[in-house]
């Protein structure tokens, strides 16, 4: 019996433990198989969903860059277009002119130039060279700048390398000038800017020298502001009824004049004469400085007396245009 029941207990040990390790093995092949289904099943599951982020993502950065094109598109169609009329707006070019058959054609007209830019090209070029010195000795301001300058003065339009700005009304050669004074008048007087270069008062002094019956005006090449539209619109009409002419250095002009016998008379704070004061009726010629430099020291060498007038508040000094008004009212009375 315990011999049976050994061999039986070893028997079915051995079967049990077969069949245990089958069991098991059994258990562990569903398992992994269980596991090999689990893991396609997820990879194949991330892969879908990966596919899915990715055309979410393609598809939001194709729709985000399509807004961008049409966002560009509906709000700059033409950037350098846009930019260009922006800015022409902001700027008055009405008094413009630039591209080489309409600048020569205006050079070869009667009309009257304020100031003309062009590269250096342009100025010695045969066609342009002969008309731009003529120009130049009558007074009108050419400037040889470079193709980049240029293009930033027309903010980017096709000039060709020349443009010019006009003038509101013709000037007259200093002779004219001089001879016309002297036929309407025995004691003329004229007016000479030095250094004003803001238009405002330009219009002004204009306006109160055409008001008191001057004879004219001498503006300089340089470092003055030509008859723009602006000088025309603060006189106010007075332009039209009024001599001006421009010259290339005002030093030499004022010893011209003073040849033809006038007296050179300058405006100035510190000057040792009132005008109150001042008793010549000789041809005048009065000399107004800017603001804020006033008569150049070489223009005051030329001057044969320095007047002043007398404040009597606490403000120091007067605007340019006010002043020429001052004078002229005084001058013109005695």
């Amino acid at each position: 019996m315990k011999n049976s029941s050994n061999r039986f207990r070893g028997k079915n040990n051995k079967e049990y433990k077969k069949h245990s390790d089958f069991d098991y093995y059994s258990k562990n092949t569903n398992r992994s198989e269980k596991n090999d289904r689990f893991s396609n099943n997820y990879a194949k599951n991330k892969k879908v969903d990966n596919l899915k982020k990715n055309d979410e993502n393609n598809t939001f950065s194709s729709l985000k860059r399509r807004n961008t094109r049409l966002k560009s598109n509906t709000e700059f169609p033409n950037k350098n277009s846009d930019i260009h009329h922006e800015f022409t707006k902001k700027r008055n070019f009405d008094d413009w002119i630039w591209g080489k058959h309409s600048v020569y054609e205006t050079l070869s007209s009667d009309r009257a130039i304020n100031r003309i830019w062009c590269t250096s090209e342009i100025f010695s070029s045969d066609k342009f060279y002969i008309l731009l010195k003529d120009l130049k000795s009558k007074g009108v301001l050419i400037e040889e700048v470079s193709w980049n300058r240029l293009s930033q003065l027309t903010y980017g339009a096709s000039h060709q390398g020349v443009a010019l700005q006009l003038a509101c009304s013709k000037t007259i050669s200093l002779e004219k000038l001089i001879d016309f004074s002297k036929q309407k008048c025995t004691n003329p007087i004229i007016l000479a800017l030095d250094g004003i270069t803001d238009p405002h008062n330009v219009g002004a002094i204009i306006r109160s020298a055409e008001a008191f019956d001057c004879k004219g005006v001498i503006i300089p090449q340089r470092r003055s502001a030509g008859l723009t539209g602006t000088v025309a619109k603060v006189a106010a009409g007075a332009l039209e009824h009024l001599n001006v002419s421009r010259v290339v250095n005002l030093n030499r002009a004022l010893e011209e004049l003073k040849k033809n016998g006038f007296l050179v008379v300058g405006l100035s704070g510190d000057g040792q004469i009132s005008i109150s004061n001042f008793q010549e009726k000789a041809p005048l010629v009065i000399v107004v400085g800017s603001e804020d430099k006033g008569i150049s020291l070489l223009t005051q060498k030329k001057c044969d007396f320095i007047l002043s007038i007398s404040l009597k508040g606490k403000t120091s000094s007067l605007n340019a245009s006010v002043a020429a008004a001052i004078s002229l009212f005084h001058l013109t009375g005695k």
